[in-house]
Parts: C-alpha cells; structure tokens; sequence
C-alpha cells in the first residue's frame, strides 16, 4: 500500500494515497499508544475475495477521509461519495515547520472543476491532527464532509457541543431484513439525544454506544448557534480513551452520524463491522443534487454546499485528537487560545495543548 507517514513529538499520522484515507493514527500519552480511527477488517485482502462492483474507496475504508460530495454522486458522476474518497492523491509538500510537520497532497483528479488540496499540520505534543482542505477554482457548488470513523471493544458515551435538532432521513440505511436491520424511526426529529423514536416504538439514548445493538443507522445533528467550535467526544469503555472530534460551525454546520455494529450482513461487512461510529461534520445534505436543491436543511437555515469560481478559493479546517480517559461519563469541552480543558462530569479538569486559532471560530466560511 503506498501510504506516506508525517509526525511530530508524541503523534503520527499515515495517509493512503491511493484513496486519500487515513490508514493510522497513533498519539502517545501516559505511556501508551492510543489510537482513535478505525479500520474497516476487510482492508488488505484480497482484492478478487471482495464484489467486484465495490467502490474503490470501500474496498480501502478506513480512518477520515475527504467526501466531495457526500453520499451520492448524481451531479457529476463519481463513485460513492466522489474521487477525494476513491482515487489517488499526490504529495505536494512534505517538511517540518516550528515546533512540528506540515504536508500537502494533491488530488489528481478534478470535482466540479476545482483543484483540491488536503493540509495535514501535526504540532509537537499536541494530540491532535489538524486538517485543511482547499478547493481552488471550478464552477457551480460542491457539497463536502469528513468522515472520520473510530471503533469500540466495549462501546462508549458520547457527548456533543450544543445542537437545534437530530433527524432521520425518510428511509433507514437498511430497509430489507434479509440484507441488514436499523434501529431507529425513520423519519423523526427531535430536540433531546437522548430520547429519539425507536422503529419498534419508544425510545433510545443516542449518547449511549451499546454493543448489544445491532444496526446500521445515520442521524443528522445540526449544530446550535453557540459560538464556539463544533465538537464530538467519543468516551470508549475498553479502550480507557477518549476520542475528539472538532470544528468550525459556519463552515460545517451539520454532523452525521452513522452507527455501523454488524446491521450489514452482505460482503464485506458480513456482520463484522462491530463498534464502529462515524461521525461526520459536513456541509451537506444525503447527495450531491440533494444539497444543490431545496432540501430540509436549507429550510432551516443551514448551508449544505459550498460555491465554486474561478479565480477564487474555498476552505474549510478540522481536528481530530484523543487523549487517555478512565471515567464513565463523558466530558465537556472548552476550547481556548493555546489549550483544549476537557471537564469531567464529576469536577475534574485535563488540559492538553492545543491550536485554538486553528479554526477561525468567528469567522464565517
């Protein structure tokens, strides 16, 4: 697999350039070595042991990667989720800075027109990576995400930065029994995580990552007006860790989240894609054409694409770190200049170096 390494005291982070994924991500803290992406388990087998028809992107799934667009694309014809996710990618840059390393990678292909870069930034001590991607040029709009999944033994607790709403598309991820099942009531809307409908009636606590439950589901939240930086924190039981996902609302104001734990029973997830969760910060409704048109999102307020031009740029940054975490509940998180505090539910403070600046809360996109 071609993949290219970057590091800096205490991270590392490797990209497949083949598809423009994160194949690993390893943070040193308290004497171990987390690592808060996930895998998919079929990645590196044989190729002819996989359906022919499977998305190249697929057939390497792992880590966070560039979708452009998100889901579908019936716009421009691309596989899922567009070629950031599908084809290669080409390093542009790669050296130190002050007190770190900085790579660039180029995507050979054009979307829409525009030219893409991908900006890895790694900062001694800090556990986090930053990211910047960069569409220079092309023409018409251009939905986007990331899609950062990571994995649990044990199943986890999740808490959010303040958000207006979670909502369910008109049909589940898996509507046929004998391919899948999901969980949840497709469509609803609510304003409490914790109480959305279940399918079979009454109630769940998205929070709470149980691996007793079986399914494939996706939620949309959209991101409250708060003031501060969008985040997720993933709270793992087994792996004693907690994993962080962080950015800009004006630029990407929904997150997605998608429950993968073994509701897929065709190849290659046959079952095995247990304890994964996907969560997704984009700019975007489900499909390149849907977020071009009057969707749901749109209704209330919320940008799901990005204008394309010649001559002229658009950029959006996001982090993902983790850092070591024993307790049950999960944290809050406030963000200041130079550090990240993460609060515990019974009082206690951590503090772990981080960009605050990075990204440009305040700003619009």
């Amino acid at each position: 697999m071609d993949t290219v390494t970057i590091g800096a005291k205490g991270i590392s982070v490797s990209l497949d350039l083949a598809v423009g994924h994160i194949a690993a991500m390893d943070i040193e803290a308290d004497g171990r070595i987390l690592k808060p992406l996930h895998r998919a388990p079929w990645v590196g087998s044989p190729r002819e042991s996989l359906p022919e028809n499977l998305p190249e992107g697929t057939v390497r799934l792992s880590g966070d990667f560039l979708c452009a667009p998100f889901s579908a694309s019936d716009v421009e014809a691309a596989p899922l989720h567009g070629w950031p996710a599908n084809s290669p990618w080409d390093v542009v840059e790669n050296g130190a800075i002050a007190g770190g390393r900085r790579a660039v990678f180029r995507l050979r292909r054009k979307v829409m027109g525009a030219t893409i870069d991908k900006v890895f930034t790694l900062r001694d001590g800090h556990p986090f990576l930053y990211q910047e991607h960069i569409f220079s040029g092309g023409s018409g709009a251009i939905s986007v995400a990331h899609h950062p999944m990571t994995v649990m033994q044990g199943g986890g607790r999740l808490a959010f930065s303040p958000k207006r709403m979670a909502v369910t598309p008109p049909t589940p991820p898996e509507p046929d029994p004998a391919r899948g099942r999901s969980m949840l009531a497709y469509p609803a809307r609510v304003t409490d995580l914790s109480r959305f409908p279940l399918a079979a009636g009454g109630t769940t606590d998205l929070t709470d990552y149980r691996m007793e439950d079986r399914r494939e589901d996706f939620i949309t939240l959209v991101e409250a007006d708060h003031g501060g930086p969008g985040w997720a924190a993933i709270a793992r039981r087994a792996e004693q860790d907690l994993v962080m996902v962080l950015k800009n609302p004006a630029e990407l104001p929904v997150t997605m989240l998608w429950f993968s734990n073994g509701g897929r029973d065709y190849a290659p997830w046959s079952g095995r894609h247990i304890g994964v969760l996907g969560v997704e910060d984009g700019r975007s409704a489900v499909g390149h054409a849907a977020s071009l048109g009057d969707n749901w999102l749109k209704q209330e307020g919320v940008a799901t694409a990005f204008a394309l031009a010649e001559g002229r740029s658009v950029s959006f940054r996001h982090v993902i770190g983790g850092v070591p975490f024993a307790e049950a509940e999960p944290p809050s998180i406030e963000a200041a200049p130079d550090r990240l505090r993460v609060l515990a539910p019974n009082g206690a403070a951590k503090e772990v170096p981080f960009d605050g600046d990075f990204l440009r809360i305040g700003r619009s996109a």
